[in-house]
């Protein structure tokens, strides 16, 4: 492409300067030319003035007295009826002279011949001078074509390279513009893409961390039921118990994963509606009292009864699955799992008795990759994440004892707990 381009302006440069110094240079030669003779032909009148003025006179025309007349280097003839032609100089050698013949009214003639040399100078000279104006144009054109070549196609290798790293997974934006409305509209779209490309990106690598980190909790009760069918093969009833409830953890294992992908590319959110509350805290409850019992510790809930929410129950399931893990992995003592009411909302707060929450973290517990205890930092972001798609808020009520609250739209009547 440079040399295409160079090629072109070159070209047009070339024919540029043919068109305008051929007809230059014809155009001077012939005013070089036209010049001298016109020199040569007023050289004759003037002489031939004196030739009749001496007539006039009585006087004799010889070349001592006519020879002031003519210029230096030009060679003069002159004629009169009756007497010897009067020679004046040395006639020109070397082609054709510049020739002017001047006659009397009395048959006298004057014929002033000059060389061509200085005419010949003269054009050489006009030549040159045209022939170094073509030259200094043609080296300007040459300069400018690599100029406006780099300026063109040094943007288009930017934005080849930036496409090129686009396809190898690098979206990060150039932030180029090259002066080229067009050039510079492609570097827009590219950069654009960059950005849309990167958000992508950030998404999927996101719902990975998330869909590993949220599937990890479900997969450890349901592991651990498991266990518990193999210890109990001898009680039929336990086992179809046991049983029954890993079928529902599958289930709602099932809905984490559907849950994540929705979350992620769906701009408008889940469709949430009433359920009861109970079942869901007692689901809870009954699913990790036994890992709880595993380390001493137990889970208690206390609070209001008959409780209708508004919002997903699966979603809530993991939510407080969450909060609940965060309490066996970092907290210590008995976890309780309380419901109350607050205005229009209802409240489950999952509280232990362990050391708390570092003053120094507070609120950016929710924050990802944020975590006192070398965890990955990501189970709080994506709960309250998924808390907040479905329509309510994760909040940390108390630093000490550590105090995590899950906002609810009311359902529908509260009774209270007797």
């Amino acid at each position: 492409m440079k040399r295409r381009m160079i090629n072109s302006l070159l070209g047009v440069v070339l024919v540029v300067v043919t068109v305008f110094c051929v007809p230059l240079a014809l155009v001077e030669k012939q005013s070089i030319t036209s010049t001298a003779q016109n020199r040569v032909d007023a050289a004759a009148v003037r002489l031939l003035g004196l030739v009749e003025a001496r007539l006039a006179a009585g006087e004799p025309v010889t070349g001592e007295r006519i020879g002031t007349g003519v210029v230096e280097g030009d060679y003069a003839e002159i004629s009169v009826p009756g007497r010897p032609p009067v020679a004046i100089g040395d006639q020109p050698t070397g082609g054709r002279p510049l020739h002017a013949t001047e006659t009397g009214p009395h048959g006298e003639s004057v014929t002033v011949e000059q060389s061509r040399r200085d005419v010949d100078r003269d054009t050489a000279n006009m030549l040159l001078l045209i022939g170094l104006v073509a030259l200094l144009a043609v080296a300007a054109a040459v300069a400018l074509a690599l100029w406006q070549a780099r300026r063109l196609t040094r943007p288009l290798i930017d934005l080849a390279e930036t496409a090129e790293r686009l396809g190898s997974g690098d979206p990060r934006p150039r932030d180029r513009r090259y002066g080229v409305p067009e050039l510079d509209r492609v570097a827009e779209v590219l950069d654009g893409s960059a950005e849309r490309i990167g958000r992508m990106l950030t998404a999927e690598r996101r719902l990975a961390a998330d869909a590993s980190h949220q599937l990890r909790t479900p997969l450890t009760a349901l592991s651990m039921r498991l266990e518990e069918i193999t210890t109990l093969a001898h009680q039929p009833e336990t086992v179809r118990e046991e049983a029954t409830i890993a079928l529902q953890q599958v289930e709602r294992l099932t809905d984490v994963v559907q849950r994540l992908l929705t979350n992620q590319r769906d701009t408008h959110g889940p469709s949430a509606g009433g359920f009861d509350l109970d079942e869901v805290v007692k689901q809870q409850a009954e699913e990790w009292s036994a890992s709880l019992r595993g380390t001493g510790r137990r889970l208690v809930t206390e609070g209001l009864s008959h409780v209708h929410a508004t919002g997903t129950p699966g979603t809530v399931s993991q939510v407080l699955a969450t909060l609940i893990e965060n309490s066996l992995m970092h907290g210590g003592g008995t976890v309780t799992l309380r419901v109350r009411p607050s205005g229009s909302s209802v409240v489950v707060e999952v509280q232990d008795e362990g050391q708390g929450v570092p003053a120094e973290l507070g609120n950016r517990v929710f924050e990802r990759a944020v975590s006192g205890r070398n965890s990955t930092g990501i189970g709080l972001a994506v709960a309250r994440d998924l808390a907040e798609a479905d329509g309510g808020r994760l909040e940390l009520l108390s630093l000490k004892p550590p105090v995590f609250a899950l906002f609810l739209p009311r359902g529908g009547a509260v009774v209270k707990s007797d």
